[in-house]
C-alpha cells in the first residue's frame, strides 16, 4: 500500500493512493484515523482494514467515486509531524569514498556497529520548495537516502525482531549546507546548522507487503530485511547519482536495535539509511578532483530542481528557493 498525507482545509489528511487517486481514511471506514500520526499509533488495527479496502477499490468497489486525483492536491511529508528523526550511516561505499577523498584511511569502527545522529524533526517536509538562507546556498548538497517509519513502540529491540517495527519505506533527501556543516564539525560536534533547516521525505509511505517482491538477502554477517531498489538523483533533469538500496551494509533492523538500546522508539519516529554510494555532491566532487585536478565542483543552486527516485518508492521532487531574509551567520563569525 501507498499512504499519502496532503493538505485538506489547511490540515493534514491521510489517504490511500490507488492508481493516482487518493481515498481519505474516513471514506474507507468512519473509525479510521484521518492523520498519519494517529494511524501509526493504531497501526496493527488499521492496516488490515485499509488492505481490504484497497483490494475492493481495485475490484471496482463503489468507493471509486470518492477518489481525489493525486495531482490536484498539495502533498506534504507522509509523516507530517514525526516524533523524532534519526539519520544513520549504513553504506560502507559512501563512507569509504568520502574518507579516501580526504586522504584518510577507512575507519574500522564502521564495521563494528551502526551509528546515527538526530536531526530536526520539525524541519521535515515533503515535495515542493526548499527555502534556503544565504549560508545554506554555500555548497548546498542533496543526499540520496531511503527512510523507514516506526509503527509501534519498543525498547531494547533485537535486530532479529526489529523488522516488525517498520511501518514502511519512503525516499529521504537529507539536504545539507556543506560550508556550515564542515566548519562547525571542526569542533567535533554536529552536524547542526548544516542540516537542521530541511529534510525532505516522501512522496508517500510504502508498506512492506508491497516491497516483498524486491527482497534480497542482507550482507553476510548481518540481520534483517534488504531490498533490491535502484536509487537515482537527477538535478534539472540530469542524472548525477545511481545506486541501490541493497548495498546497505547495516540493515534497518540493526539500526533499530542500536537506536532502541535503553530508550523507547515511538510510532512516527523516522530513521534514514544514510547516503548511498555516489549519493551526494560532496562525495562526487571529492572523487572528481581526485581523478582530475581540473574538475569543477558541483553544488545545488537557487532554482534547481532536485528529483530523487527509488524503485518502488516513487519520485521525490524539490526546488531550491532563496529565503527573503538575507541574514548570514557566517558573516557573524569571530575572526582570530
Amino acid at each position: 500500500m501507498k499512504l499519502v498525507s496532503y493538505l485538506k482545509n489547511e490540515h493534514d489528511q491521510l489517504a490511500l493512493l490507488v492508481d493516482d487517486l487518493l481515498f481519505d481514511m474516513e471514506y474507507i471506514h468512519p473509525d479510521l484515523p484521518n492523520t498519519m500520526s494517529m494511524f501509526l499509533n493504531y497501526w496493527e488495527d488499521c492496516i488490515p482494514v485499509v488492505q481490504r479496502a484497497e483490494m475492493a477499490i481495485r475490484d471496482g468497489n463503489k468507493l471509486m467515486n470518492k477518489g481525489v486525483p493525486y495531482d490536484s492536491v498539495t502533498v506534504v511529508s507522509p509523516v507530517p509531524f514525526p516524533t523524532s528523526c534519526r539519520d544513520a550511516y549504513a553504506f560502507r561505499q559512501h563512507v569509504a569514498a568520502a574518507r579516501r577523498n580526504r586522504n584518510v584511511p577507512m575507519i574500522p569502527e564502521f564495521d563494528q556497529y551502526p551509528i546515527f545522529y538526530f536531526t530536526n524533526h520539525h524541519s521535515i517536509q515533503g515535495p515542493g520548495d526548499i527555502r534556503c538562507m544565504p549560508d545554506h546556498l554555500e555548497k548546498l548538497d542533496f543526499e540520496l537516502e531511503a527512510a523507514i517509519v516506526i509503527c509501534k513502540q519498543g525498547r531494547n529491540i533485537r535486530a532479529s525482531e526489529a523488522d516488525e517495527y517498520i511501518g514502511g519505506l519512503m525516499i529521504m533527501n537529507d539536504i545539507s549546507a556543506r560550508k556550515l556543516q564542515l566548519e562547525e564539525m571542526l569542533l567535533n560536534l554536529g552536524p547542526a546548522k548544516g542540516k537542521d533547516f530541511c529534510t525532505s521525505v516522501g512522496p508517500w509511505l510504502v508498506t512492506l507487503d508491497e516491497l516483498s517482491q524486491f527482497e534480497v538477502p542482507c550482507k553476510e554477517g548481518h540481520t534483517g530485511l534488504n531490498w533490491n531498489l535502484r536509487m537515482q538523483c537527477r538535478v534539472n533533469g540530469v542524472e548525477v547519482s545511481d545506486g541501490n538500496l541493497s548495498s546497505m551494509d547495516w540493515t534497518f533492523a540493526e539500526i533499530i536495535e542500536r537506536a532502541s538500546y535503553g530508550v523507547d522508539l515511538y510510532p512516527g519516529d523516522i530513521i534514514g539509511s544514510g547516503t548511498v554510494g555516489t549519493g551526494c555532491f560532496l562525495e562526487l566532487n571529492g572523487t572528481g578532483k581526485l581523478n582530475d585536478p581540473n574538475y569543477i565542483e558541483q553544488w545545488l543552486n537557487e532554482g534547481d530542481e532536485v528529483e530523487l527516485e527509488i524503485e518502488g518508492l516513487g519520485k521525490l521532487t524539490n526546488t531550491i528557493v532563496r529565503d527573503e531574509d538575507d541574514f548570514s551567520i557566517l558573516a557573524e563569525k569571530k575572526m582570530l
